[in-house]
């Protein structure tokens, strides 16, 4: 089968679900680059805000005229380097930076071209045979070709340190091969299901073959970087911003805005704050009180649309390495699955959602969101873990775990059940729903300790915690949120970071998930996913507390136009591409909007584009959708 792009793949700007990074790694976005309304001195009433002028300030540089789209973010950078990168904020600036193979559809996550216009499988399908387009150049001026993809999959197969982010997806590979420029061929040692979603940056070559330790190179020394995406990465400073000028050379078009700066805001209401005086474009992670709060602000549009995260609540199933050595100090009660059974029946999700999220969620079930229908599963009958602290207690009685003479619980060494959670210190949810659990564990005698931290990642990667708040962005193919919990994802050693989430490794999950990488029929491999999901449930160490929604907001007197994904009810963070910031476009000089853009899901339309319509000339342009982002 040879499969080609549509014909306005290279034409029409993909559309972009808003997706917003809620829970542990959650990214703000705010993009500056407004152009505000003249004041006419005969009329005071048209005269422009306060927030406004601040607004046209922010939105241009100290020369002026330059429009700067500026994205407020929670999360630290891990990494530069897309062969480390795994949190969110980093895979979203890489997806701006580099392209990729192939793309998700913004409008419905299909599989589009990318660096890649055609690929065909033999009959086998062993061997997958790639067409590299001959438009995409590197923004140092070189052309990018089959070789630097070719070289990028070898240094992952050859150098551990360089699969570290996305090593699943080169496991499988047998040999890596370019023939000439234009002609990438890959061969596997058995059927791969991810070939047409293989998420990993391509490279370029001829600077990244001078690196030496890829375990220790962060990509963060010299600037610009070269790349090949719609941006090139100009800039950075730790926990203070990324920024990123447009690539003019980019072959699908360049972005509309001269700058996008990933402005760090360790607290949400300073960034919200920012949003409010026309400092930020755009925030997202919103909380139910600050999207009430938005909703009356002038020049501001609030977007609440079902997410692509799921918010988890992780338990330590003893930190190993593959070389067998255990580590760490998790509390060892929680490897007794009556115990992990007995918390989660003593957790409230309906409460979670209706008290902390204020039904901007939907109630955690299986591993994947709903929004992924063709994978998305759930516990029925008496599988399902339901909220009831009754038999939470029962099953601490029975399998040895009483509470002594203070109402504590302790096990058959005599010590209390006092456990500890990772919290992340800059999300609000996290302490509100740590609170929860105190008072309904603290119920069956159970003591914890919510440990809020700026930096989870070292006690983590250590595993040095008891549970901990999880979450993951997933793409339209569940692959790599399923891998981070085989076998082959935990570390070499202990002193090594492997690409595992919590450390687990489980026989038949292993089994269910080989299976279903080498699945190609749709259906089949849909249901070994499910079976995977229903054997991670059972186990006990992911107990998925809620899918929250993508809630955000921006600025409409500085944003004309952007793409969310999906096309409809979509996110504009954290999407699974770079159609979002690609897309944005300025406000026009009078700050208002229109419908100016050809591209993405016009939010915050304006009585411009209202007139448009009543004239028959708004166009409604296709979009593309991209779906990768991680936490």
């Amino acid at each position: 089968m040879v499969t080609t792009a549509s014909p306005h793949s290279t034409r029409q700007r993909p559309r972009f679900r808003l997706v917003l990074a809620t829970g542990t790694a959650a990214s703000a976005l705010v993009m500056a680059g407004a152009v505000v309304p003249q004041a006419q001195a005969q009329d005071r009433a048209l005269a422009p805000s306060h927030a406004q002028v601040r607004a046209a300030a922010a939105a241009k540089d100290d020369k002026g005229g330059k429009k700067v789209l500026t994205v407020a973010v929670s999360q630290s950078v891990d990494s530069l380097s897309p062969f480390l990168a795994q949190r969110l904020i980093s895979t979203s600036v890489h997806r701006l930076a580099y392209d990729y193979l192939t793309n998700y559809d913004a409008k419905d996550g299909r599989t589009v071209p990318g660096l890649a216009t055609v690929w065909e499988p033999s009959a086998d399908k062993l061997t997958w045979t790639y067409t590299i387009r001959e438009d995409s150049k590197w923004s140092d001026g070189k052309q990018a070709t089959a070789e630097d993809a070719a070289w990028t999959f070898n240094k992952m197969m050859e150098d551990e340190n360089a699969a570290t982010a996305n090593g699943s997806f080169t496991a499988n590979f047998k040999k890596v091969t370019a023939p000439d420029a234009r002609t990438l061929v890959i061969e596997l040692k058995k059927p791969q299901a991810t070939m047409t979603a293989l998420d990993v940056p391509i490279v370029p070559k001829h600077v990244w073959e001078k690196v030496g330790d890829f375990s220790k190179f962060n990509n963060d020394k010299q600037f610009p970087i070269v790349g090949n995406g719609p941006f090139i990465i100009s800039g950075f400073k730790v926990d203070q911003y990324v920024k990123l000028k447009p690539n003019k050379d980019f072959w699908r078009g360049a972005p509309k805005f001269d700058e996008l700066v990933f402005k760090y805001y360790k607290d949400g209401d300073a960034a919200v704050a920012a949003l409010q005086k026309g400092e930020v474009s755009f925030v997202q992670g919103l909380t139910p009180a600050q999207a009430a709060a938005l909703k009356n602000t002038g020049n501001i549009k609030v977007n609440d649309a079902p997410g692509r995260r799921f918010f988890a609540l992780a338990t330590n199933p003893g930190a190993r390495s593959k070389d067998g050595k255990k580590f760490g100090n998790g509390h060892k009660a929680l490897l007794d699955p009556a115990v992990r059974k007995a918390l989660f029946h003593a957790t409230d999700r309906k409460a979670i959602v209706d008290k902390v999220y204020q039904g901007h969620a939907v109630e955690g079930e299986g591993y994947i969101p709903p929004r992924f229908a063709t994978y998305f599963w759930k516990p029925e009958g008496s599988q399902k873990v339901a909220y009831d602290p009754a038999k939470a207690a029962k099953l601490l009685d029975d399998a040895g775990y009483r509470k002594n003479g203070s109402g504590k619980r302790v096990g058959k060494d005599g010590k209390a059940l006092d456990f500890r959670i990772l919290c992340h210190a800059t999300d609000p949810n996290d302490k509100a729903i740590g609170k929860y659990l105190q008072e309904w564990w603290g119920e069956l005698g159970i003591g914890l300790k919510v440990d809020c931290l700026d930096n989870v990642s070292d006690p983590w990667l250590k595993g040095d915690y008891d549970l901990a708040f999880d979450g993951w962005s997933v793409n339209p193919d569940p692959d790599f949120v399923l891998s981070i919990h085989t076998c082959s994802a935990l570390p070499a050693t202990p002193k090594d970071t492997g690409a595992t989430d919590n450390f687990i490794c489980d026989k038949k999950l292993d089994e269910l998930y080989a299976q279903q990488a080498v699945e190609y029929d749709p259906a089949t491999r849909a249901d070994l996913v499910k079976q995977m999901q229903s054997r991670l449930y059972d186990t006990g160490y992911m107990n998925v507390l809620t899918y929250p929604n993508a809630v955000e907001a921006y600025r409409t007197d500085q944003i004309k136009s952007i793409t969310t994904m999906p096309e409809a009810a979509g996110n504009i963070y954290g999407q699974d591409g770079y159609w979002s910031w690609w897309s944005a476009e300025p406000a026009a000089g009078d700050g208002g909007s229109d419908s100016g853009s050809s591209t993405g899901v016009v939010i915050g339309i304006g009585a411009a584009v209202v007139l448009a319509v009543a004239l028959g000339l708004f166009v409604a342009m296709r979009r593309r959708s991209t779906a990768e982002d991680r936490e």
